[in-house]
């Protein structure tokens, strides 16, 4: 299936397995407009694999800009190295006629509507429309600057502060990466800590905290840091990253639903485990894996998570509660039935707070971007983040 491609690659060349990530993630973007062009070009349904490799042919065609040649005899060799050789001359023919009038084929169906499964095009509501176009983009990469380091070449700073650097750039290659300069984080996802105010010499929990983009944040901006991740992997993960840092902070192996530090934190970071349809730009394959049952369970935990940071914090003490996803059930629902349980108040972010990103300030006070927002600039992954106060 296409939607694991991304996680099964097994070609060992970078530059080989970056084209076949790309191939399979504009694939991805674009599955439901190039289903829907490929319909009435086919009598029956091809079985499951020549389906795919039709997609695979068709993205090249249209969205990628291979040369017909190339895209059609890369198809059809694919076909009959997989043993599907009987419908090489129906790849064949397909592909040459989407060669021919894919483009004004194309221009006929609404492809932003028709790229999202029916299920989050409704629960996005008024969003769907500019978070499908933003989708369909490729995201560039975005870093976080260490104080007082330089950003590398070739990078356009935001109003945040993050530096932007077109898509498909590579991080390990840039200039400063092995002395600790910079590490990659969306601009969005930037956006929590600083929503934290200011954490020097407090005392900060971040839970959930690999790979320590954030936890690296806090770090930089003098607080006292102790990360929490339940697996061990992930942990050693962060530690490399905050060794090539060179930056330090406790970390604890430990399931946050147990854990419990030894004094009261002033504040907790907790980026709780989610959906990840706020990811969908540099991982397309969430739309067809995720299933409105998944968005209910993950809901189930986030509450216990926040329960649990409550007994964390001192009185009066701080919960920044984030999700990288674009669901009300994983957002906002979650901060009102905190709020309806009762041991929390919301403090709402002001507009001061939220000046250099305006348009991520819903009415409720929330922090909320998508993909839609900054277009011009290149987007932005969607973000969810909320005040609490322990009461």
């Amino acid at each position: 299936m296409l939607e694991t491609t991304l996680d099964r690659s097994t070609v060992s060349d970078p530059r080989d397995r970056a084209s076949a990530h790309r191939l399979a993630a504009t694939t991805l973007r674009h599955m439901g407009s190039m289903t829907e062009l490929l319909q009435p070009m086919l009598r029956r349904e091809p079985p499951e694999p020549v389906r795919c490799a039709l997609l695979l042919g068709v993205a090249q065609l249209l969205h990628l800009e291979t040369p017909p040649h190339a895209a059609v005899g890369t198809i059809v060799d694919l076909l009959r190295r997989r043993g599907l050789a009987p419908f090489a001359g129906l790849a064949n023919a397909v592909l040459r006629r989407v060669s021919r009038e894919g483009k004004g084929l194309l221009e006929g169906l609404d492809e932003a509507r028709l790229d999202v499964p029916a299920w989050l095009w409704s629960a996005w509501g008024s969003r769907a429309r500019a978070i499908s176009r933003g989708l369909h983009r490729e995201a560039p990469l975005d870093l976080t600057i260490r104080p007082g380091a330089t950003a590398p070449e070739g990078g356009e700073l935001l109003p945040t502060g993050t530096v932007r650097y077109p898509a498909g750039t590579r991080m390990t290659a840039l200039e400063g990466f092995e002395e600790g300069a910079f590490w990659a984080q969306d601009v969005a996802a930037a956006m929590p800590v600083r929503l934290l105010g200011d954490v020097n010499g407090k005392c900060v929990i971040d839970l959930c905290a690999a790979p320590g983009g954030k936890t690296a944040q806090l770090a930089t901006a003098g607080a006292k840091v102790t990360a929490v991740e339940r697996e061990e992997t992930r942990v050693t993960r962060l530690q490399e990253n905050f060794a090539r840092l060179k930056l330090e902070a406790e970390t604890v192996v430990a399931d946050a639903l147990e854990w419990k530090p030894s004094e009261p934190a002033d504040a907790v970071l907790l980026d709780a485990p989610c959906s990840a349809t706020g990811t969908l730009r540099r991982h397309p394959d969430v739309l067809w894996v995720k299933r409105p049952r998944d968005v209910v369970a993950l809901a189930e935990g986030q509450d216990a998570l926040i329960d649990a940071a409550r007994e964390m914090l001192r009185p009066g003490g701080t919960l920044l509660y984030a999700v990288c996803s674009l669901q009300d059930e994983e957002g906002p629902d979650r901060v009102r039935a905190a709020v309806e349980r009762g041991g929390w108040t919301h403090e709402p972010f002001t507009e001061d707070e939220l000046s250099m990103m305006s348009a991520a300030r819903t009415p409720e006070g929330f922090f909320r971007t998508h993909p839609g927002l900054w277009v011009e600039q290149g987007g932005m992954d969607g973000f969810f983040a909320a005040r609490l106060i322990r009461t």
